[in-house]
């Protein structure tokens, strides 16, 4: 997919402005530069950036479309974000949303910061840290299947105060059951959403986003 047939595609669910555009069409570029110093996303995968990575992240935002919901004035942590992702495209989504990109890898945070300071991203905040040593609390967190359900929803408890939007791929029932007993999440509060009904392309059978919605 070229930069243009992406905005093509994507402006048929977002009004995309002039700057959004610039930034997404810059994208392509920068992780190519940074890849070939750093790895951060697979060799065989570097083309298809937006097919396989920045469509993936904005899976979220068209979730949030279609539940009513919205990033906008709000709190974000991408936990283990690697090079950028889901985070970096949701911040050129989202500008008056505020974001924090935090993974333990040092050289996959300098990748992160170098594209969100070329893109002029003013709305994102990268940090090498684990999640348990983050002080502040949320609205939302977003990953992309950084670990299993299991081990990620202890690092995250306690700190946000909407919900986590997670990416995840393969059977992740039984994960969510084990999750919901083990910490006593009310029958109702996760919900799964399949990817492929937004992007029609065998890359993404089987994958979800996983909505683990914070109740009083």
């Amino acid at each position: 997919m070229t930069g243009q047939e992406f905005l093509n595609f994507v402006n048929e669910s977002f009004e995309l402005s002039p700057l959004q555009e610039e930034r997404f069409l810059a994208l392509d570029g920068l992780y190519r530069e940074w890849n070939a110093k750093i790895n951060v996303i697979s060799r065989k995968d570097i083309d298809c950036v937006y097919d396989h990575h920045v469509l993936h992240s904005l899976a979220i935002a068209k979730y949030l479309q279609a539940s009513g919901l919205s990033f906008d004035g709000c709190s974000v942590l991408d936990l283990g974000t690697g090079g950028g992702f889901p985070g970096i495209p949701l911040a050129i989504l989202f500008p008056s949303a505020q974001f924090v990109l935090c993974d333990s890898v040092g050289k996959k945070t300098i990748v992160a910061e170098a594209v969100a300071k070329a893109l002029g991203l003013e709305n994102v905040t990268v940090v090498n840290a684990r999640a348990e040593s983050l002080p502040q609390t949320f609205d939302w967190v977003v990953s992309r299947a950084v670990a299993s359900l299991t081990d990620f929803y202890p690092w995250v408890k306690g700190k946000f105060t909407k919900g986590i939007l997670y990416l995840k791929g393969g059977d992740v029932n039984e994960e969510i059951c084990s999750v919901m007993s083990r910490h006593k999440l009310p029958r109702g509060s996760v919900h799964t959403w399949p990817v492929d009904s937004w992007l029609h392309d065998p890359y993404y059978d089987g994958k979800f986003i996983c909505h683990f919605e914070r109740r009083p």
